[in-house]
């Protein structure tokens, strides 16, 4: 790949995600004039109480929110199509993303059923949360770790992947069918997918832990080439290829939890956005490939921010607007597989 290739490329994902940026702070269900907008964020005050209120604490923090969800899951899905060799590997598709909502069903059931409580409630409620979507997550990672050890076949692993995830989903029908009706509505609209759900006092813990998961994944940078000539190959190379395995699954985990957690099971860009950095910069070198992942889930997730919250009826399910996006990409890749060569 060219270097010159490269810059294009990033630049242009820079740009897009100024302008879908600028695009959220500026559009929403409140028309806001643009020299008020720049006003407030400037720190002078448009002088309506109101415009502050929704610019400072509702549009930039779902900006910020809605970027680090779409890199994280982007990059989780890379990490796992990397880890399984596996270019249809996902943390829907393997059912991370259903463990780490079941980790959320035991928390909402166990503390009284109110989601819009417990994300909005003190710094114990929302860790408790984090918390039950990291420990969910991680049992569906150590399930997928063991298999992965027996079952040589990628198709099969997929396979347990989507059986694990049904699963997971069965239990959460379970838990719902005795509890409260409250919380069955609040898990139900939670499962919808928003990036409206972090305020700014939950930002710091939000923003850090998924800014040091994207800083891990970037120190993989050389076992991750490594392991796409092969696990053999890359033992060779001296690479520890169960412990790298580990490594990796656990940065996994750590992001699907926390967008999980935060915003709900968010379908297909986890899936999908690697692919679109892959066919963008027409290679598989991760230390190209991971920064353009980054841009492409953020540009992708504020796209969906943005359709999201251009109803003039009501805000639109983000997992409504991923399949329109993820669907057509995958089954691109599908048709094309023998053609794109991705693990050479």
């Amino acid at each position: 790949m060219s270097r010159s290739r490269y810059i294009i490329t990033m630049i242009a994902l820079l740009a897009l995600l100024a302008l879908l940026a600028l695009a959220c702070l500026v559009f929403g269900s409140v028309d806001i004039p643009m020299g008020s907008i720049v006003d407030i964020v400037t720190g002078k005050g448009s002088g309506n109480k109101a415009w502050d209120i929704i610019i400072l604490q509702s549009r930039i923090p779902m900006i910020a929110t809605a970027a680090l969800a779409g890199a994280a899951l982007s990059v989780s899905g890379l990490l796992l199509q990397t880890t399984f060799n596996n270019p249809l590997a996902g943390p829907s598709i393997l059912g991370v993303s259903s463990g780490a909502g079941l980790g959320v069903a035991v928390i909402i059931l166990a503390m009284g059923g109110s989601l819009g409580g417990l994300m909005g409630g003190n710094v114990g409620s929302y860790f408790a949360i984090l918390v039950g979507a990291l420990v969910g997550a991680g049992v569906v990672l150590v399930v997928l770790i063991a298999f992965s050890a027996i079952v040589r076949s990628n198709t099969m692993l997929l396979i347990i992947g989507i059986l694990v995830s049904y699963l997971t989903s069965s239990v959460v029908q379970l838990l719902n069918s005795v509890a409260t009706e409250e919380g069955v509505h609040n898990y139900v609209s939670w499962g919808f997918g928003n990036f409206s759900g972090v305020s700014t006092a939950q930002m710091p813990v939000y923003a850090g832990v998924i800014i040091v998961a994207l800083i891990a994944s970037l120190l993989m940078i050389k076992p991750l080439n490594a392991l796409l000539l092969g696990a053999r190959y890359a033992g060779n190379l001296g690479v520890n290829v169960s412990r790298t395995r580990n490594i990796l699954l656990l940065i996994t985990g750590v992001l699907t939890a926390v967008v999980t957690a935060y915003c709900g099971p968010i379908g297909f860009i986890g899936l999908a956005v690697p692919h679109i950095a892959r066919l963008s910069l027409g290679t598989s070198n991760h230390s190209r490939l991971i920064p353009a992942t980054i841009l492409a889930g953020a540009d992708i997730a504020l796209l969906c921010s943005l359709a999201s919250v251009s109803n003039p009826h009501g805000m639109i399910p983000i997992n409504a607007i991923t399949p329109i996006i993820g669907v057509p990409i995958i089954l691109y890749i599908i048709l094309n597989r023998r053609r794109i060569q991705y693990f050479n």
